[in-house]
């Protein structure tokens, strides 16, 4: 039984995981912490867990004693201290923050406004996107989980790119999410009156996921690659739909691009390629670490279009960040994020 710890319980996906982690049949949670809510009761900032989790919130050092493997869902700028606590302490550390998604110290300095605090941390991270870095993650101290967006946008791109059947000049990525992936913070974009019944894009071409996608991408084509890349704001409380815009390679067809992406993905619990002719929804992953993948072809520009789905709570944050635990600790890598049984709390 692998002793699980949460610091940052309390925001979303700090929830999440423990919605989840409830359920799980080879974890019991140790340790959760909060410092907004620090000596409370968990159950007492989300009613819904009453009877399921009741654990008092404690502070990270406890969490950190108490834990095999601790999780943090903290803002970028705060994860590099308590990674070093775990490491030093011979336990596991998977960061659901920004803070060790990127290799490039620049790219964080660019993107985030920060160098890095213990560069020397970094060098033991590894970036955890199962489907593509399984192996990695196998003997990993330090995990940094993937962003909701560049989740969809890897898993939807991954086959085209290794399979060449794609430029890699004007890729075109329009994604859109639902209001959690903003956070707990309340802000006025995401307040109830601004964002019902509305469709907004934001950060158009300045999102900070921007180098995290290109990253990847560059790493599975083996040479730099660049997009334009679009978020949007859905008003909804979970799931992002990205749709992907490239350009064919000469004489390459949507049956041979399908076939492709049914190869790449054979085997993989949690990544389904759509038959030809359907369209993957949002509604059909909610609640669940599955990413759902359609593809299309504008046969007049020769485009192929990928339209890939999640849930931004659970494969773009807690589901995926159970999944890496599962791999490093040798679980069954679909235990409990293998249903989509438990009742959502947000």
């Amino acid at each position: 039984m692998v002793s699980v710890g949460i610091i940052g319980a309390t925001g979303y996906a700090g929830m999440e995981l423990v919605r989840l982690l409830t359920c799980h049949p080879g974890v019991r949670l140790a340790a959760l912490s909060s410092v907004s809510f620090e000596g409370k009761a968990i159950s007492e900032v989300y009613p819904g867990l009453a009877k399921l989790c009741d654990m008092k919130l404690a502070n990270e050092d406890e969490v950190i004693a108490a834990s095999d493997v601790v999780f943090a869902s903290l803002p970028h700028g705060l994860s590099e201290e308590i990674a070093e606590k775990c490491v030093a302490a011979g336990k596991v550390f998977v960061d659901l923050g920004a803070d060790f998604r990127l290799y490039d110290e620049a790219d964080y300095k660019n993107w985030y406004g920060l160098d890095y605090k213990k560069p020397e941390l970094h060098k033991k991270a590894v970036y955890g996107l199962p489907e593509l870095y399984r192996e990695r993650i196998k003997t990993a101290d330090i995990i940094g989980n993937p962003g909701c967006y560049p989740t969809s946008i890897a898993l939807g791109l991954a086959p085209a790119i290794k399979n060449k059947v794609i430029s890699l000049e004007g890729i075109v990525i329009d994604s859109k999410s639902g209001v959690t992936g903003a956070g707990r913070s309340p802000t006025q974009n995401t307040h109830f009156p601004e964002a019902n019944e509305s469709l907004s894009a934001y950060k158009a071409g300045c999102h900070r996921h921007t180098p995290e996608i290109e990253q990847t991408l560059s790493e599975l084509a083996s040479e730099k690659v660049s997009v334009t890349f679009v978020p949007h704001l859905l008003p909804i409380n979970r799931g992002i739909e990205s749709t992907i815009y490239c350009r064919l390679t000469e004489g390459i067809g949507l049956d041979e691009v399908h076939k492709h992406y049914v190869e790449f993905y054979h085997g993989e619990r949690f990544v389904r390629v759509m038959p030809q002719g359907s369209y993957a929804e949002i509604r059909n992953v909610r609640c669940s670490n599955f990413c759902d993948i359609s593809l299309h072809v504008d046969a007049r520009t020769h485009t192929l279009i990928i339209s890939s789905v999640i849930d931004n709570m659970v494969k773009g944050a807690a589901g995926q960040a159970i999944q890496n635990m599962n791999i490093r600790f040798g679980l069954d890598e679909a235990a409990e994020i293998g249903r989509a049984s438990c009742r959502e709390r947000v």
